[in-house]
């Protein structure tokens, strides 16, 4: 469904502040497939995001997404078929427009500038409903004045109102209290569950990584050096996690926030 073949990325290269972002890596994922990916910061988690959404060229290799060739391909293009969350819960919606304009927006029905049908409002209320956070009763009001875990779950149903053929959802849920960022995994993992979507999830909640999906992935410096899933999976612990993680890098995760439990 989604190829990695030899993807390497330097920033900033022939210069002391070189770094190599993703090192020779080859991933492949499965339709289906919900992904958590897990590592220390600067392992190269969302350089892997950003070479899958076309926020710039690698340098070598080649991406495949449902058997096409996208290596080269632009970012907007991409986006049609991409469906991406972000850790801040600003981005991904427009604060001045509406709840119900922003909907529109995603669903590719033009927003403000276009007559929105009485079946369009019904389809979008109905939607919003499903987050059970009364956002249906908010459809006219500017989505800057939603709280965080409302317009988080907000941007969740935006980025799937049209079945993308890849999720990309990285740290969704990092800026938001434990409660609701709790309500909002549980609906991430109801949406993606119930139209099937591939997802992959960035994640520093280490048992979050182990409990959501049917794959466990470690990145460090630019390569994935644990790839786990089945009964493997299901068997291990935090504490395997970060075990392996000392094996194979030879440094511990240090992060308390790794830790959560």
């Amino acid at each position: 469904m989604l190829e990695f073949k030899g993807v390497t990325k330097t920033f900033n290269p022939g210069t002391v502040d070189a770094k190599t972002a993703l090192d020779n890596l080859s991933f492949k994922v499965n339709k289906e497939d919900f992904i958590t990916i897990i590592g220390a910061n600067g392992a190269g988690k969302s350089t892997l995001f950003g070479a899958i959404a076309g926020d710039f060229t690698v340098d070598s290799g080649e991406i495949f997404l449902d058997g096409s060739d996208i290596t080269l391909e632009p970012e907007y293009k991409r986006a049609k078929q991409i469906g991406r969350l972000f850790q801040d819960p600003m981005r991904g919606s427009a604060p001045g427009m509406t709840v119900e304009e922003n909907l529109a927006l995603a669903a590719g029905s033009g927003g403000w500038l276009s007559f929105l049908s009485k079946a369009d409002k019904k389809r979008f209320r109905e939607r919003v409903a499903l987050l059970n956070m009364g956002l249906e009763d908010r459809m006219s009001q500017p989505v800057g004045l939603l709280s965080g875990g409302q317009r988080q779950a907000l941007t969740l149903m935006m980025a799937t109102l049209n079945t993308p053929k890849l999720l990309l959802l990285d740290e969704h849920t990092a800026a938001l209290d434990p409660g609701t960022a709790e309500k909002v995994l549980k609906l991430t993992t109801r949406i993606v569950a119930e139209n099937r979507i591939t997802c992959l999830m960035i994640t520093h909640n280490m048992q979050s990584a182990l409990e959501l999906g049917n794959r466990t992935v470690m990145m460090d410096r630019g390569r994935i050096v644990m790839d786990v899933s089945g009964e493997k999976r299901s068997s291990l612990t935090v504490q395997d996690l970060l075990d392996g993680f000392r094996e194979v890098s030879g440094k511990s995760l240090s992060n308390d926030r790794m830790l959560l439990i």
